[in-house]
């Protein structure tokens, strides 16, 4: 039989089975601790059922990944939508840059969720919208108060495992509760488990309905940057592309250098000057970093 890992916890993975709409608890058989291979949330695997009426079960095998993320420690995944308040708290857009950066490193599109859409008016949205108009992602204002901009949310998260990420405080665990409501009652199994004791700690995927899945994580309210060399952050910056090429000296990395396209773009306000105030922050932090 064949499930999905939704969720690890001590040494136990909970894979769900679509053709049987069952849970397993399952062991992963040694073969894997020896091979130094370690499933993963999101991982499609193959499962011998040791006891049905328990469903308790053994992982023979984990079938081949689409991708692999670092962090959250996740497999399969089509997707991020990282959530932060439009205000109160107001957002960090440096941590919110820097998870456009882990991201992009890994493949993984991203969509970013501005919620509390309610507390703020029409200037301060435009506002928001212009910051990262360069950035290549998909944005989207909800309010979990008021139900507002949750069906744009749901058809953004339809067929696709999104994992669902942001700081503490800014309305995460309520945009799941909110999700996830509709198919509790739909599926009765796969939602429920264990929800509300470990949210906080792990990684847990959630079946929305057919084949969208939900990956929530948990808060962060830091983040390192990947093993990036400081000359190639440019490049995960999607504002910088379009002028590659286009500065004065070959392999400009928009810093210090005369004539240079993106600082001339900055002061143009052509690239918002909060993205261009991250790339340089985080450059400086990889420079650090390879001193030591």
């Amino acid at each position: 039989m064949q499930g999905k890992i939704i969720k690890g916890i001590a040494g136990f993975y909970y894979v769900y089975a679509e053709e049987t709409d069952t849970i397993y608890e399952c062991k992963a058989k040694g073969i894997f601790r020896n091979r130094k291979v370690k499933p993963l949330v999101g991982d499609m695997v193959a499962i011998e059922v040791l006891d049905a009426a328990q469903a308790t079960g053994s992982i023979t095998e984990i079938l081949p990944r689409k991708n692999e993320l670092i962090r959250p420690a996740s497999a399969n995944v089509d997707q991020a939508m990282v959530i932060f308040a439009a205000t109160n708290p107001e957002p960090n857009f440096h941590l919110l840059d820097r998870f456009l950066v882990m991201m992009d490193y890994q493949n993984v599109p991203t969509v970013i969720c501005f919620n509390k859409e309610d507390l703020i008016g029409a200037e301060e949205k435009e506002r928001l919208r212009e910051i990262y108009a360069g950035a290549d992602c998909q944005i989207v204002f909800t309010s979990t108060y008021e139900k507002t901009g949750i069906d744009k949310v749901c058809a953004i998260l339809e067929d696709k495992t999104t994992v669902l990420a942001g700081p503490s405080g800014v309305g995460k665990s309520s945009m799941t509760n909110l999700l996830l409501s509709d198919a509790r009652m739909e599926t009765g199994g796969i939602s429920k488990i264990g929800r509300g004791r470990h949210t906080t700690r792990h990684s847990e995927i959630f079946h929305i309905s057919g084949r969208s899945y939900l990956m929530d994580t948990p808060g962060f309210t830091s983040m390192n940057l990947p093993e990036l060399e400081k000359e190639d952050l440019r490049f995960y910056f999607p504002e910088f592309e379009p002028l590659e090429g286009s500065c004065r000296f070959n392999g400009c990395v928009h810093m210090n250098e005369p004539d240079c396209a993106v600082k001339a773009a900055v002061s143009d306000g052509k690239i918002h000057k909060m993205r261009y105030e991250s790339y340089t922050t985080m450059y400086q932090e990889l420079k650090e970093q390879k001193k030591y």
